[in-house]
This record gives C-alpha cells, sequence and structure tokens, in this order.
C-alpha cells in the first residue's frame, strides 16, 4: 500500500520549501496539483522530474478512485494546493477520505501558510480564533456576516483580489470599530499589510487604485 503526502507548497517565495518537503517530492511516484502549470514551476526551480496529475474541486469520483487505486497499488501520492497547506478551503479532504477508507497512511509535510503567516505578524492575541475560509459568494451572504458581528473570537478569513473590496465594506456594516489585520500577496514581491479598525482599513482600500487590490488576501478581525 502506498501512502499519501499532503504536502505544503511556498505561498509566494519559493525558497519558502522545506528540505523535507523537497526529498518527498524527489522521491514520489506522482504530484496530484490543483493546476499542474503551478506545481510545475516550482518542480522545474529544484530541477525535479516527477510526473503531474490534475486533482481539483470539480473532480470526479473517478479520478478519486483512479488515484486510490494507485495507493493501492503501493504508488506514492503527494497532494498539493495551487500554494500553502492543502485542506484549507479546498477539496483535500474528498480524497483524504477515501484513502482512509481503504487503510492509507496519511502523512502531513507542514509548511507555509497564509493563515499562520498572518496570525505571527498580527498585533493581537490570536491564541484563539474562528477561521471562516473564504465568504459565500450570494447565498448565506448575509447570515456569514452576522456570524461574524456576534462572534466574541477573533475571526480569521480568507478573500479574492475580486471581491475584498465588498467584503470590507460589508464587515463595516456589521463591525467597523473592531480592530484588523488585513494582507495580501504574502512573501511576495507586493506584499502588503494594514492595520487599523474595519472602517479605518476599507477606507484605505478604497482610495487605492485597482491594481493595487490584485492578489490573494487573509485577515483577521478581533
Amino acid at each position: 500500500m502506498g501512502k499519501l503526502f499532503i504536502l505544503a507548497t511556498p505561498i509566494g517565495n519559493l525558497r519558502d520549501i522545506t528540505l523535507r518537503a523537497l526529498q518527498v517530492l524527489r522521491e514520489a511516484d506522482f504530484v496530484l496539483a490543483e493546476d499542474t502549470r503551478v506545481i510545475q514551476k516550482l518542480l522545474n526551480h529544484y530541477e525535479i522530474k516527477k510526473p503531474a496529475i490534475s486533482f481539483f474541486e470539480h473532480s470526479p469520483q473517478s479520478k478519486i478512485n483512479q488515484l486510490t487505486n494507485l495507493l493501492k497499488e503501493g504508488k506514492n501520492l503527494v497532494l498539493v494546493s495551487d500554494a500553502g497547506t492543502p485542506n484549507l478551503s479546498d477539496p483535500g479532504y474528498k480524497l483524504i477520505w477515501a484513502a482512509v477508507d481503504n487503510g492509507v497512511d496519511i502523512m502531513p509535510i507542514p509548511g507555509p501558510s497564509s493563515l499562520t503567516a498572518l496570525i505571527s505578524t498580527a498585533h493581537f492575541p490570536l491564541n484563539e480564533f474562528v477561521f471562516l475560509g473564504f465568504p459565500p459568494h450570494k447565498k448565506g451572504r448575509n447570515k456569514f456576516f452576522d456570524q461574524i458581528s456576534s462572534e466574541k473570537r477573533p475571526v480569521i478569513l480568507f478573500e479574492s483580489t475580486h471581491r475584498i473590496l465588498k467584503t470590507v465594506s460589508e464587515l463595516v456594516k456589521v463591525c467597523p470599530a473592531r480592530d484588523m489585520i488585513l494582507a495580501k500577496e504574502l512573501t511576495k514581491v507586493y506584499e502588503r499589510t494594514w492595520r487599523g479598525s474595519v472602517e479605518n482599513v476599507y477606507n484605505e482600500l478604497s482610495h487605492l487604485p485597482k491594481e493595487n487590490l490584485k492578489g490573494e488576501f487573509v485577515m483577521a478581525i478581533k
């Protein structure tokens, strides 16, 4: 029986990869990736020649069956996301469930995550928090923000470049005075962090050119 490795990849700076992660990638039989072109850049950078298989949110059950069969044949598979730690707001659990159901060992290879990167730079305590991932696009969105307004613990969210202004504006409606740290493109060239009340952070964002709001965002609201 093969093993399924859940491996964290850099969220921006390719030098953030761990030595153990590189060893696992070199020794594995296949790499499973959301976008094989993205993981190929990392593999090429470290001169690792490894076949990559596409596995993403809408992969059919037949793909999960195919990968499970590879594990049964003794192949070692490495699951990665486009960036950071798999299984945080992505569909990794579906394959993990199938692997567990078939007696496969699941091996975590820890490393970069925008979640932990943000926590490490927070100016308020985050020893306890609620992680809610990405806000819903439409259905349940109002209920989602109402939940944040009534939550006594700090809340951590992800958001994309397309909805960051809308999301922060909705946070202004429910908790304008709460303290916030918002970061975009952590470890990348255009990394930037904003701090202050939710309302003050929104005011800063709303005056920026659109090109300054490109990238992936992570935020914590105290």
